[in-house]
């Protein structure tokens, strides 16, 4: 079972878009997956059509009570992806475990008593490097980090970098960085190019050769409570998606250069947006 936390303290990266929809392809693709949804903001709960207000047990149950881990478990509508869905009352669960004993190990502990068998375990950290963050950390084999191809992209970086250093220090010594994820890409821009190259120089071949673009599509999907392989698995989100859940996986990827593709969607997505604009303005 490997367990991979998507982690960015800064927030507008696409991080929750992105450990969502790498979690449906990695199950799609044959692997049994488990989505944990660690932000109390439970985007990826709702971004799964999983109405907030029904949920009886949540990962604050499992972290605050000890409840087991099936016992929160909702399945999806993808085969083989499930998740453990957030709630509000993960917002009060840092201050609620701050005076516990080993409150760093709370999901560790409880992944380890947990009876199911998954492939993948995916952690949605929150956009803070705060004790549920700490939770995902101390209990992940490794890191993917998602990195917004835009002006302030490395700002943060070295804060995140020293986090991950003192987790592996103090809490577990096996972290590792699974992979560097380029999202909200705008080839249209040189801004997105010289983020990419700066990004490929501070990490090496940890770099994902897919690089997710801005689209409207992917900004949609949530809306609809589906990950973007049901809600349009023919666009080039989907397609990007697919591709780094396949390199996770070590799987061959196409080998074609998609970049006027992506281009293309921009401009699209531009056009969509201005035609917005000129309905909200009654033209």
């Amino acid at each position: 079972m490997k367990k991979i936390a998507f982690c960015n303290q800064k927030g507008g990266v696409a991080k929750t878009t992105s450990a969502l929809n790498v979690a449906a392809y990695l199950a799609l693709l044959g692997k049994k997956t488990l989505l944990i949804d660690l932000d109390p903001q439970a985007n990826a709960t709702s971004g799964l059509g999983i109405d907030k207000k029904n949920i009886t047990q949540s990962v604050y149950n499992v972290l605050h009570e000890h409840i087991p881990v099936e016992s929160a478990i909702m399945s999806t509508d993808i085969e083989k992806f499930d998740i453990v869905p957030s709630s509000i009352s993960l917002t009060g669960a840092e201050v609620e475990l701050v005076n516990v004993m080993g409150r760093e190990y709370r999901l560790k502990k409880a992944l380890q008593e947990m009876q199911r068998e998954y492939d993948f375990v995916i952690f949605d950290c929150p956009p803070s490097l705060g004790l549920l963050t700490i939770n995902g950390l101390t209990a992940a084999d490794s890191v993917i980090i998602p990195i917004q191809c835009e002006y302030y992209a490395l700002e943060g970086l070295s804060q995140l970098m020293q986090t991950l250093d003192l987790v592996r220090d103090n809490l577990n010594e096996g972290l590792e960085v699974e992979g560097v994820l380029m999202t909200l890409a705008d080839y249209r821009t040189n801004l997105t190019k010289e983020v990419i190259n700066e990004v490929i120089k501070y990490f090496g071949d940890k770099v994902y050769k897919a690089i997710i673009p801005r689209t409207v599509k992917l900004t949609e999907a949530p809306g609809f409570g589906k990950p973007i392989a049901l809600y349009d698995p023919a666009s080039i989100g989907a397609k990007k998606y697919e591709e780094v859940a396949r390199e996770v996986l070590g799987l061959e990827i196409p080998d074609e250069n998609n970049e006027e593709v992506v281009n293309a969607e921009s401009e699209k997505n531009t056009e969509n947006v201005v035609n917005k604009g000129d309905e909200w303005h009654g033209n």
